[in-house]
C-alpha cells in the first residue's frame, strides 16, 4: 500500500532542482528529551502574536510541522493522525493538545484558521477547536523550532514546495521532546502509549535507523534512492531464491519414489 502511494505521488510529481545531496538530508534527526524554547513567538489562527509557551505546562503535545498548502505529504500526516486520534480514548483538548506549525513564512493565519476548521470538523470531538493551535510564524522563528524539533527541510523553487519529513513530535507538557512517530499512518496503541508517557514526563528510545531507512526517499518526487531502490531489489531477489529453492524441493519430494515395504516370506 504504501509502495502504491509512493508511485501515485511520482506521476503527478513536478520537476525538481534540490539536488540529491540535499534530499538526502531531508529527515527527522531525533533529539530526545530537547526542552523546545517557551520563548518563540508566532501568530494563532486569529492572527494574534503567541509564545509557545502559552502551550506548555498542562498536557502532552502532539506537534505537526508542515505547511498548510502542501499538496501531499501534510495532509497525508493529518488525516493519519485523525484517524488515530479518532479510535482512542484521549481527546484533543482534553487530555492532550495538537499544535501545527507552517514552515511556509508566507502562509497566513486566515489559511491556518481554515485548515483548523476543517481538521477540527472531521475528527468531531467536542472541544479540539479549543485544543488545536494552528500557527504561522516569520522565517526565523520557524527555523529555530525546526532546528530544535531535529526537522529537516528545504525550499524547492522549481516547484514552489518544501521538501520535508512525514511525522509527528510528541511532548512533554513542559515542552521537551518525548517520542517520534514516523510515516503517514499511526498505530492507535502507539500514539495512544507515547500521549500517556509524555503526560507522565517520560522520554522514550530512538526510533531503530533501520526504521528511517525504509522511509527514505525523494520528497518531491515520491521515489525511493537508489541505494534504497538497490536493497529492496536485493531483498526481493532474495525473496524469489528462496521460493525457487522451496519449489524445487517439494519437486524433488514428489519425483522421489517411495521405498515399498519388504514382505517376509510365509512359512509353509
Amino acid at each position: 500500500m504504501i509502495l502504491l502511494l509512493f508511485f501515485v505521488l511520482a506521476s503527478s510529481a513536478p520537476s525538481q532542482t534540490l539536488p540529491d545531496t540535499t534530499l538526502s538530508q531531508i529527515r527527522f534527526d531525533q533529539k530526545l528529551n530537547t526542552q523546545i524554547s517557551s520563548d518563540l513567538i508566532f501568530r494563532d489562527d486569529q492572527n494574534r502574536p503567541i509564545r509557545l509557551g502559552k502551550y506548555f505546562g498542562r498536557k502532552p503535545l502532539v506537534l505537526v510541522l508542515g505547511y498548510y498548502e502542501c499538496p501531499m505529504l501534510c495532509t497525508l500526516v493529518l488525516n493519519g493522525m485523525i484517524q488515530t486520534a479518532s479510535n482512542i480514548p484521549w481527546s484533543i483538548g482534553r487530555e492532550f493538545d495538537v499544535i501545527t506549525v507552517s514552515i511556509n513564512p508566507s502562509e497566513t493565519p486566515s489559511l491556518a484558521a481554515a485548515k483548523k476548521r476543517t481538521y477540527v470538523r472531521t475528527y468531531g470531538r467536542p472541544g479540539a477547536a479549543n485544543g488545536w493551535h494552528a500557527l504561522t510564524g516569520d522565517d526565523t522563528a520557524i527555523r529555530e523550532l525546526a532546528e530544535q524539533v531535529g526537522f529537516r527541510y528545504a525550499y524547492d523553487p522549481a516547484s514552489k514546495q518544501f521538501a520535508h519529513p512525514s511525522g509527528l513530535i510528541i511532548l512533554t507538557p513542559e515542552g521537551k521532546i518525548s517520542h517520534y512517530l514516523f510515516g503517514i499512518n499511526f498505530s492507535s496503541q502507539e500514539l495512544s502509549d507515547s500521549l500517556r508517557q509524555a503526560s507522565a514526563n517520560h522520554v522514550g528510545s530512538p526510533i531503530k535507523q533501520l526504521f528511517l531507512l525504509c522511509f527514505h526517499y525523494n520528497p518531491l518526487t515520491g521515489k525511493y534512492s537508489p541505494a534504497i531502490l538497490f536493497m529492496l531489489r536485493l531483498l526481493a531477489a532474495a525473496t524469489l531464491l528462496a521460493l525457487l529453492s522451496l519449489v524445487l524441493k517439494i519437486a524433488r519430494r514428489q519425483k522421489t519414489p517411495i521405498p515399498q515395504p519388504t514382505q517376509a516370506p510365509i512359512a509353509m
